[in-house]
């Protein structure tokens, strides 16, 4: 606590204030701090547990009694009492703690928060006010592992990540985020720095110590602030080499009206000496091409490319600085007849009636979420498609946003993405396995549910995999947007939470269970 509220406290009491009752939401099988589950009162009083999955109790009229917390969380439960209520009762003492042991629905773990406000919070209020990670654990509760535990660059809320390793450490771009100081924030892109796990950072499974690019007034400042009324989002950051063997670090970019209207693209790259993004080439509205998602870079056919997923490919272009910046370079995965668009329903197949897929030049693309369109006017039958999966009932799902990337444990492409009009209208999160980037794709387990709550654009960090790809990490948006929900989570709404997925749990066979019958991906392993 501060010490403005120590004070008050002791005023009012007349002594010295109590302290805050911990009570720490386990995992009931890893024994893991669980982030995100609220406790709620009967008098409505909500709590959410911190990153290490502690809440600080310190309600000055309920110390020293029973207190009954209904709990809930997305993707965990409690089971239900005698009366349907899914909760505890507990014995609230100052300075006192208790566990509740929560049973996880979903198939990955909810880990921790990576950006906004009050990550480690609770467990700071506990400790009374220290957020030293090297102290020791009090009333048997995990340490605080990260530098900054309560704000960091002035961080709020951040939407969407992108990532690329460059000068040997791991940079973050973000979309949209918010400040203390008033609601509207930042549009223009903020970054930080953050040592990998094998360079001296922590762990993916303690944290990610983040260093924020920052004004004058010590809040994130913006890296990619392009010309032209509006927003500026990022996409598609990459690390390639220039014809002088160079390191550059470049991406697409858009500018963006109110409500959501993308009015110009353009590719910018990084400029070291003021260590901002700048403009470099414009992309014309008319382009067939216009790459999204996250990158990968990947030898095929004796030719080093750089690979867009958007979760799966949509375009590539040789991985060289010169060729990303030239559009004429690029080539969309599809199979449309070369030339055409989209909107033009012109389906390229042989002789024999036989759809042609492949890497077309001055082409738009055809993925997973044009595909259905063509499915449904009888152009393509759900067969031929590359990007149409399925659950373990035969439903489609269909892909809505992710990333993908080689697993060196399974020996396959592995995608995570988000599902489009699921349970929740994209909260909804599922992972899949093919032999080739391009496919076909045709089986997905969810892995992460919502209850009507938003969970967007995630990122598989591939430079995270552990235990030999055994262990994989990804991260989120998580926020009401788009939900429908008004209701948003204190602290977490509108911000990335990190979720650790074992390959090999068994509920993910469904998944690894290609049509080849376990034949190893024929691709050789990317760069």
């Amino acid at each position: 606590m501060s010490p403005t509220i120590l004070l008050l406290a002791a005023a009012l009491t007349g002594g010295e204030p109590a302290a805050p009752f911990a009570i720490h939401v386990i995992d009931d099988v890893t024994g893991r701090g669980v982030p995100l589950v609220e406790l709620k009162t009967t008098a409505n009083v909500v709590y959410v547990s911190d990153s290490n999955g502690v809440v600080a109790f310190d309600e000055p009229g309920l110390m020293n009694q029973k207190v009954w917390f209904a709990a809930s969380s997305h993707g965990y439960e409690l089971p239900k009492d005698g009366f349907g209520l899914r909760g505890r009762a507990l014995e609230v003492t100052p300075g006192g703690s208790a566990t509740i042991k929560i049973k996880r629905i979903n198939i990955a773990q909810r880990i921790y928060r990576v950006t906004g406000a009050g990550i480690y919070r609770d467990s700071v209020l506990i400790r009374r006010g220290s957020p030293d990670p090297a102290e020791k654990p009090t009333v048997g509760l995990p340490a605080v592992p990260i530098d900054q535990p309560l704000l960091n660059g002035k961080v709020v809320g951040s939407d969407s990540v992108q990532t690329a390793i460059y000068g040997g450490k791991l940079r973050w771009f973000w979309g949209d985020t918010l400040r203390p100081a008033h609601p509207l924030g930042l549009f223009h892109v903020p970054g930080a720095v953050s040592e990998l796990p094998e360079r001296g950072g922590l762990p993916a499974d303690k944290g990610v110590n983040l260093k924020y690019f920052v004004g004058d007034d010590g809040f994130a400042r913006a890296t990619c602030q392009m010309p032209g009324d509006g927003l500026t989002w990022i996409q598609s950051v990459t690390t390639v080499t220039d014809a002088g063997g160079k390191e550059a670090l470049l991406g697409f970019y858009m500018k963006v009206r109110a409500p959501l209207s993308v009015y110009r693209h353009g590719i910018c790259r990084w400029n070291d000496k003021n260590e901002s993004f700048e403009h470099a080439v414009d992309v014309p509205e008319q382009s067939p091409i216009v790459p999204l998602g996250h990158t990968f870079i990947y030898k095929d056919d004796k030719t080093k490319y750089v690979y867009f997923g958007d979760p799966f490919p949509v375009a590539r272009v040789p991985a060289t600085a010169e060729q990303f910046l030239d559009l004429s370079q690029y080539e969309a995965f599809t199979c449309l007849t070369p030339g055409s668009r989209v909107g033009e329903h012109k389906i390229e197949r042989d002789a024999d009636g036989r759809l042609v897929w492949g890497w077309k030049k001055n082409t738009s693309p055809v993925d997973a979420m044009s595909e259905p369109g063509f499915v449904n006017v009888g152009l393509l039958k759900p067969e031929e498609c590359r990007f149409r999966t399925v659950d373990a009932e035969g439903q489609h799902v269909v892909a809505h946003r992710g990333s993908m990337n080689w697993n060196d444990y399974r020996k396959k492409w592995i995608a995570i993405f988000t599902e489009y009009f699921g349970t929740s209208m994209i909260g909804e999160i599922w992972y899949a396995e093919a032999e080739s980037p391009t496919g076909p794709w045709t089986k997905a387990v969810k892995i992460v549910t919502h209850d009507n709550y938003s969970f967007y654009n995630p990122l598989h960090h591939r430079y995270f995999d552990a235990d030999g790809g055994r262990v994989i990490y990804f991260e989120g948006t998580y926020t009401h947007t788009f939900s429908g929900n008004d209701y948003q989570t204190p602290r977490y709404d509108y911000n990335q939470v990190m979720y650790k997925l074992e390959l090999d749990d068994p509920r993910l066979r469904f998944a690894q269970s290609l049509a080849s019958k376990g034949r190893e991906a024929r691709n050789p392993k990317p760069e």
